[in-house]
């Protein structure tokens, strides 16, 4: 069966970012399952991915507020609880649309660790922010106590920064390549993966980083000879000037192009940058397809009627 893996953004499982709930996480999570479900049904083997960024922040203000009565948890620890909380959620809800549908199929999330380079630039330049906002003399406090880098964001407020390194290797690789194999619904490198570096003698060990998880989805793709990558994201189709009035909607483009759009920076990085990354690297290492659109729109997308479809040329 063809595989696909299919990278569900983190900010689409919070259906009221004003005033998030797990009820709300809930219902955003059947509405996303029941288009992955209708994958399962033509055929696909599927590898899920998520994003956590909300979630992470939500555990980090969480571990702050808890100081005073249980020890602080680093992030990556913090990565590794959404991993499994979210995980637990698109079992549960994914499994219960499968049965409705009389589809047999065995759901498992993988606590995925993703390797990066401890020399990568990144972490001398911390630029990715997390958690909530500080005034300016608790964000000293917290630079000062906890070694955190903190920066002024856009007048609202003081946030800590953190280094986002490049994936290099995802470590359970094997692992979900054979559960994939035994045509079992996999769902991990959630948040990008918990980052690690690997010591002299080979072991790994955790460090505090986020890791976009769209280029973690697509160097997993790529390690498990996914047929194609789908990254959901909150538009149909990626669009070129996009806000203006002159902004117009792509159906497909080859990875020249896709290059060419980035380098004229139609592709800002904190937002449809990395995908666009993500899905040139997966379609130069492949030869697959890579297909960018909205979970609301998996459906139409595959069959060609809408998203916007990487190809080789």
């Amino acid at each position: 069966m063809p595989v696909a893996v299919v990278a569900i953004g983190g900010n689409s499982l919070i259906k009221d970012e004003k005033h998030p709930t797990l009820a709300g996480e809930i219902e955003a999570l059947r509405e996303t399952s029941m288009h992955i479900a209708s994958m399962l049904s033509e055929g696909w083997d599927l590898v899920l991915t998520h994003g956590n960024g909300p979630q992470v922040g939500f555990n980090l203000l969480r571990s702050e507020l808890a100081a005073g009565v249980a020890p602080p948890l680093p992030l990556d620890v913090l990565g590794a609880q959404t991993q499994g909380s979210i995980g637990y959620l698109v079992q549960q809800v994914l499994g219960n649309e499968l049965r409705v549908r009389g589809i047999r199929k065995r759901i498992v999330t993988v606590v995925t660790q993703t390797l990066v380079d401890r020399d990568d630039p990144a972490f001398h330049r911390p630029t990715k922010p997390i958690g909530r906002f500080y005034a300016k003399d608790e964000a000293d406090r917290l630079q000062s106590s906890r070694g955190w880098q903190m920066v002024e964001d856009a007048g609202r407020g003081w946030r800590r920064v953190v280094a986002s390194p490049m994936p290099v290797e995802i470590i359970e690789r094997l692992t979900i390549k054979g559960l994939v194999f035994q045509s079992i619904v996999v769902i991990a490198a959630g948040g990008g993966g918990i980052p690690v570096v690997r010591r002299a003698d080979g072991s790994l060990e955790g460090v505090e980083a986020v890791i976009d998880k769209d280029l973690a989805s697509s160097l997993l793709a790529q390690s498990i000879g996914a047929d194609l990558l789908l990254v959901s994201t909150t538009v149909d189709r990626v669009a070129l000037h996009y806000g203006k009035p002159e902004e117009r909607a792509i159906d497909a483009m080859t990875v020249a192009e896709a290059k060419q759009y980035l380098s004229q920076g139609h592709f800002p990085p904190g937002s449809m940058g990395p995908k666009i990354l993500a899905a040139i690297r997966f379609v130069e290492a492949t030869g697959g397809e890579a297909l960018i659109t909205s979970p609301e729109q998996i459906e139409r997308a595959l069959a060609g009627e809408t998203g916007t479809r990487i190809t080789g040329g």
